[in-house]
């Protein structure tokens, strides 16, 4: 039973980042923030483009930023409590 449920959650959890993966991919070719992505580099956020051509526009500390970001949602923010459904 503690199997199926860490499944439970693990499908639902994937699902939750796809879904968010096709909105990162979508809205970009309507949307772009004002401003600076990078002040230091002078990058704007208009000149990153969409899909995968972003990832050699964004300076490494952005990265690594997102990375820390995705760390501390999963182990704290999006924790699910077992006691609880998913």
């Amino acid at each position: 039973a503690q199997e199926f449920y860490r499944r439970r959650c693990v499908e639902i959890k994937h699902g939750r980042v796809s879904m968010l993966a096709c909105l990162g991919y979508i809205v970009p070719e309507y949307f772009k923030f004002p401003g600076y992505c990078s002040m230091t580099s002078g990058i704007k956020f208009a000149d990153i483009g969409t899909g995968l051509s972003a990832l050699l526009k964004v300076p490494a500390v952005g990265w690594i930023q997102w990375v820390f970001f995705c760390g501390y949602m999963e182990l704290f923010a999006a924790y699910q409590d077992p006691d609880l459904m998913p």
